[in-house]
């Protein structure tokens, strides 16, 4: 699947010794969210589909922590160059990535493997409950249409 215009997904470095390792998530100058907003912090157990939403200001950085998920992005904007482009990333501790999903990109995860996933994410903007920057969609949307299986077993 094509990448989505605008995603951007930063391969993170990993600095490891006899200790354990080091890694830098998100730094200022990636340039990667136009302002900060706020941090938070998922656990999501084995088998779980969390998808989809999208935010029509916010901008997220994905950064899975410990597990691995099958990130699904959808792009659902009219003027962008890949409207309706599905892309998928395969991300966590095989393979760590931060992953800028632009506001209007409809977004979730499938949590992989026997391990639960910590999901840190990083926003342009706060959690306002009274009016949240979120919207839903099915995970098994038509207009989406993507197929959640595991096909290689």
């Amino acid at each position: 699947m094509p990448p989505i215009h605008d995603v951007i997904i930063k391969k993170l470095v990993t600095h490891s010794d006899d200790r354990g390792y080091f890694r830098e998530v998100l730094r200022d100058d990636d340039h990667l969210l136009r302002q900060f907003g706020q941090t938070s912090i998922t656990r999501t157990y084995p088998g779980v589909i969390k998808a989809f939403h999208w935010h029509q200001e916010q901008d997220d950085i994905w950064y899975i922590a410990s597990g691995m998920a099958r990130v699904v992005l959808y792009d659902r904007r009219s003027e962008s160059p890949t409207f309706k482009v599905t892309q998928v990333i395969f991300a966590g501790e095989d393979n760590p990535l931060s992953i800028l999903i632009p506001k209007g990109i409809a977004h979730g995860y499938q949590v992989l493997g026997n391990a639960p996933v910590l999901m840190f994410y990083h926003t342009t903007h706060n959690y306002n409950p009274k009016a949240p920057d979120e919207f839903r969609i099915p995970f098994d949307d038509p207009e989406i249409g993507f197929d959640w299986s595991i096909q290689n077993r």
